[in-house]
C-alpha cells in the first residue's frame, strides 16, 4: 500500500474539489440571508400591526421563524435553499432550527430516545454550550467593570 504525503493529498484534493466562484457565492449568500431577514422584518411588522408591543412581537417573530425553518427542513426545502444560499442560510435563528431538526430527522430511525433524543443537539449542542459559557464570562467581566 502506497503512502500519500500531505502535499500529494492536498494536490489531489484541490484537483478533485469543484471550483467555486467566490463573488457569485458571496452575492447569493448576501441575497438569501437578506431575504430571510426581510421575511423576519415583515413578520415583525405584521405582529406589531396586530397590536402586540415590540417585545412580544420580537418573541413571536423568533418563534415563527423557528417554526418556518423547522417545517422547511422537514420537507427538504431548507436544504435546497442552503445549497444555493450557502452561509446566507446560517442566519442565527433559522440556521439553528435547521441544525436541530436535521439531526432529529437523520437519527429518527434509531428511535425516540437513542436516536432523536440522544443526537438532536449533535450540531447545535456546541453552540449552546459555548454560547452559554461565553455569556457567563462576559457577564462576569461586565460585573467587574461596572462595580
Amino acid at each position: 500500500m502506497a503512502t500519500i504525503t500531505p502535499q500529494e493529498y492536498s494536490r489531489m484534493s484541490d484537483n478533485a474539489s469543484p471550483k467555486s466562484n467566490v463573488v457569485l457565492d458571496t452575492l447569493k449568500a448576501f441575497l438569501i440571508g437578506g431575504a430571510i431577514c426581510l421575511i423576519g422584518q415583515i413578520i415583525l411588522n405584521i405582529y406589531q400591526g396586530m397590536g402586540l408591543d415590540k417585545e412580544a412581537s420580537s418573541s413571536w417573530t423568533s418563534i415563527t421563524l423557528v417554526l418556518i425553518s423547522a417545517i422547511l427542513t422537514g420537507f427538504g426545502i431548507y436544504e435546497k435553499v442552503a445549497k444555493h444560499g450557502g452561509a446566507g442560510t446560517l442566519v442565527p435563528i433559522t440556521g439553528f432550527a435547521n441544525a436541530v431538526v436535521s439531526c432529529a430527522i437523520e437519527n429518527r430511525s434509531e428511535g425516540l430516545v437513542l436516536g432523536v433524543g440522544a443526537k438532536i443537539f449533535t450540531i447545535a449542542g456546541p453552540v449552546i454550550l459555548y454560547g452559554t459559557v461565553a455569556s457567563v464570562i462576559y457577564g462576569i467581566v461586565y460585573w467587574f467593570m461596572s462595580s
